[in-house]
């Protein structure tokens, strides 16, 4: 069931049945020559989608702008200061709370989104924990490639080459939902790794944008195959999260 293609009556019939939500969580960035710039959050969203086919669970619409400012060196990235994005994210999560939902779960494409999502939970834990109240609700994080069984498949496929960033695993999602595949001649074939620091110096490190990754080994079918078992492993998580006790 899509949040944003139910009316406010549909919500609230649901919530007799669900306390639980999952929000698909991502970032609009360069994902190297061949990887779309809306990979981040496309993932995710995509995984949600499969899952709402196989269970009754509710996705919230797709947060898909958010801590890029490392790949600002490349045109068309977007990015928010994580002082804004955790900002954000305590107004979503406060504004579902609000209308009874308990348990919420936002499933993350992006690992430079992990810190600043870590910090929005806090913040919103912390407010209670002075006030001397209880939250009244859960918030998970999870990474749709540490679902069960995600990252053994992908290693699986990608023994070499599968990296940081502009991975083949997440190109091969999109091109799997999308039928969108680019091509381009890799050269190092697997791109080189290091850190992560402000984006003049990403760019320089890292050219095409790539982080220890060799895309061209990504296809619609592995992309099939990550789905279909990361919706199957959301449905599973979303349901132990839901049975989870939140004391009132």
């Amino acid at each position: 069931m899509l949040l944003y293609l139910s009316t406010w009556s549909e919500i609230e019939q649901y919530l007799q049945r669900s306390r639980t939500i999952v929000v698909p969580i991502g970032s609009n960035e360069q994902h190297g020559p061949t990887g779309l710039l809306g990979t981040d959050w496309m993932c995710p969203e995509i995984i949600c989608r499969h899952a709402d086919q196989q269970g009754d669970i509710l996705v919230a619409p797709t947060f898909n702008i958010g801590m890029a400012q490392h790949h600002l060196g490349f045109a068309g990235t977007i990015s928010l200061r994580p002082s804004t994005f955790i900002a954000a994210i305590v107004d979503w999560t406060r504004s579902l709370a609000r209308h009874g939902f308990e348990k919420i779960l936002f499933l993350n494409g992006h690992g430079g989104n992990i810190a600043s999502i870590e910090a929005a939970f806090s913040e919103i834990y912390a407010e209670a924990s002075f006030a001397g109240r209880r939250t009244g609700f859960a918030m998970k994080l999870t990474n749709w490639w540490d679902l069960e069984g995600v990252n053994e498949l992908a290693k699986e496929m990608f023994p070499t080459g599968h990296g940081a960033h502009a991975t083949p695993s997440e190109i091969a999602v999109t091109q799997y939902a999308y039928e969108l595949i680019k091509h381009a001649d890799y050269a190092p074939r697997i791109a080189p790794s290091g850190p992560i620091r402000e984006a003049l110096d990403f760019r320089a490190r890292f050219p095409d944008g790539r982080m220890g990754s060799d895309p061209n080994q990504a296809t619609p079918e592995k992309g099939k195959a990550l789905v279909e078992l990361a919706a199957k492993s959301l449905v599973k998580e979303l349901a132990a999260f839901g049975e989870e006790k939140v004391p009132g």
